[in-house]
């Protein structure tokens, strides 16, 4: 009787018998490897709806002026916005380079606001024939509201620092940093720099 289903004290199941008895624990795991994939599928969709959208079809707004905004007719322009320090040595220790900056509008401005874009670099503004403090970069100190005004026609200098060690030896190479200056008179004025880092 080898298909019996009849058990005896001491006798094996046959081999037909067998696969049911694992039956219940693939189906435990099947259970659970479909939990996870519906928890991981749930959490997926939770965070494509969390994403912001693109925006289609929405035209691009470009001001097509730089005289100011309405508050202001003062216009802060700098004679230029870009300056290449070229090679700059870490041993040779800091570069400094002044931008001329420019009320060129018709009313008086307000600079509210001047930081850099990273820690490595510093601003400070010139006029008058007083310097202000140097301003870095936010988040790695206190950055004040300068509130300076500019007369139409008034000129001043942002005497920018850059310290090419700031970074250590991984710093070697291509960077480029910027200086923003906020005012009353519209958009921010952006300064750049650019270098090569050597040893």
């Amino acid at each position: 009787m080898k298909d019996s289903t009849t058990i005896k004290s001491g006798v094996s199941l046959p081999k037909k018998a067998r696969p049911a008895a694992v039956s219940p624990r693939f189906s435990t795991n099947t259970k659970v490897i479909a939990g996870a994939g519906a928890v991981i599928l749930l959490l997926g969709g939770l965070i494509i709806a969390a994403m912001p959208k693109p925006a289609a079809n929405i035209p691009a707004t470009v001001e097509s002026h730089s005289t100011g905004s309405a508050s202001s007719a003062g216009t802060l322009m700098a004679l230029a916005t870009k300056f290449n320090f070229g090679s700059v040595s870490m041993a040779r220790g800091k570069v400094t380079h002044r931008y001329s900056i420019r009320n060129t509008g018709t009313d008086p401005l307000l600079i509210r606001k001047m930081y850099t874009s990273c820690m490595c670099t510093t601003a400070a503004l010139v006029k008058g024939g007083r310097k202000s403090d140097p301003y870095g970069m936010p988040g790695h100190g206190f950055i004040p509201t300068i509130n300076e005004p500019m007369s139409p026609g008034e000129d001043a200098i942002i005497e920018v620092v850059f310290d090419p060690a700031a970074h250590g030896p991984a710093g070697i190479g291509p960077v480029e940093r910027f200086v923003t200056i906020e005012n009353n008179a519209g958009r921010p004025l952006v300064l750049a720099f650019a270098a090569v880092i050597t040893p």
